[in-house]
């Protein structure tokens, strides 16, 4: 497949997969980014500063806060078809009762580190009651998932407020966006490579028109045996620089969990829905992870299509001839396609978040080496995957 088609570079100039000539299968949308949804928009904000020793408080910050907002600002309070499914259950995701019950999304979604939950759900109330009073006249069940930084960052140090999270929302943008160790991946490690924030997306061609599948992951699991790219096992080729488990000698690896977040803008049911997010950890296998017993991971999929038909505020007056809602659907027999297409972005997102990274120093001195962009490609072109 023609490696043009995408970008190649983040918009700070870090390299993708795509840029290392790493064959993926599949068509990317113009910016290979969830953002190439039309409506769904992407904002972080990043917390680095310190280093040293940890000292409750006081400790070296490396973390942040990523906001995925379905319909934009505007768009907050419309109901979304969405479902999720945890993989493994080692984690949270709040707001996933209702929105199990429900079928249905209207709220940003945030990301971040597993301690800063708390501030990040309240920041999601703030923003709406200040900019969408009408929708916080009625409960607000914000949906916040998080992954463990605490290799890296003072994480027990109350350093991401609701400031940040309003910051992530009200800075969020739509087309290409950055990649690697920003926002709520700021401190995360993939295969014990330094992780984080990966995107990509695909299109699905469907008789008269095409849809477009984009996947955001906040990639912070996997144990770097385990590792495989383009088909390659790679864990032997690159075990040497391992300062993370090393660090864990004699616990698990593997450990520290991956949120993905789908979305599409193909008419589904939530139903459906759900299915695209079962789809999220095929496209992590293809990566070589078995799903650590202590990695938390969990995915949303939403459809910006029928907005607003699963509303869920509580309606005025009596029923009537009106009170009724309609959706158009893909029917059932027919999503293979954009299931392939979740797992290709999938599997891209991740290599996405590996790639476009550089080494990180935090807490006490921790470090977690980038990926090796020479000693993989040398990898790959010796296993014939890149022309040499």
């Amino acid at each position: 497949m023609d490696q043009r088609i995408a970008p190649t570079t983040t918009p700070a100039g870090k390299t993708r997969a795509r840029g290392l000539g790493i064959p993926l299968p599949g068509t990317p949308g113009p910016a290979n980014a969830i953002t190439d949804i039309d409506g769904v928009l992407v904002g972080y904000s990043t917390l680095i500063k310190g280093d040293g020793k940890l000292s409750l408080g006081h400790g070296p910050v490396r973390t942040g806060v990523t906001a995925i907002l379905p319909l934009g600002r505007n768009g907050v309070g419309a109901a979304l078809a969405a479902g999720y499914h945890s993989f493994n259950g080692n984690g949270e995701m709040t707001g996933a009762s209702w929105l199990e019950e429900a079928g249905s999304l209207s709220m940003p979604i945030l990301i971040t580190n597993t301690h800063a939950v708390g501030p990040c759900h309240r920041g999601v109330i703030d923003w709406v009651a200040r900019n969408k009073p009408e929708v916080a006249n009625q409960w607000l069940l914000p949906v916040v998932a998080e992954t463990w930084d605490g290799y890296l960052n003072d994480i027990n140090g109350s350093h991401v407020t609701v400031d940040h999270a309003i910051e992530a929302i009200d800075n969020a943008t739509g087309g290409a966006i950055e990649e690697g160790s920003v926002g709520g991946g700021t401190g995360m490690n993939c295969y014990a490579f330094k992780g984080g924030s990966g995107t990509a997306s695909r299109i699905v061609d469907y008789g008269h028109r095409s849809y477009t599948v984009g996947v955001f992951l906040q990639a912070n699991f996997g144990s770097r045996q385990e590792l495989g790219i383009a088909g390659v096992p790679l864990g032997h080729d690159l075990a040497a620089d391992n300062p993370m488990e090393a660090y864990f000698s004699g616990g698990p690896t593997g450990a520290g969990s991956c949120i993905g977040i789908v979305a599409t803008d193909a008419p589904l049911l939530p139903g459906q829905c759900k299915a695209l997010s079962r789809r999220v950890p095929l496209g992590l296998a293809r990566t070589g992870t078995a799903g650590s017993h202590f990695s938390g991971d969990i995915f949303l999929a939403f459809s910006t299509a029928n907005p607003d038909a699963l509303n869920g505020r509580f309606p005025k007056g009596a029923p009537s001839e009106k009170s009724y809602s309609h959706m158009d659907f893909i029917p059932w027999g027919r999503m293979d396609d954009f299931y392939t297409a979740v797992v290709q972005a999938t599997e891209e997102a991740v290599l996405n978040a590996l790639v476009a990274n550089t080494d990180m120093v935090g807490r006490d001195g921790n470090r977690t080496p980038a990926l090796p962009h020479a000693k993989l490609v040398a990898a790959l072109k010796s296993r014939g995957v890149i022309a040499g």
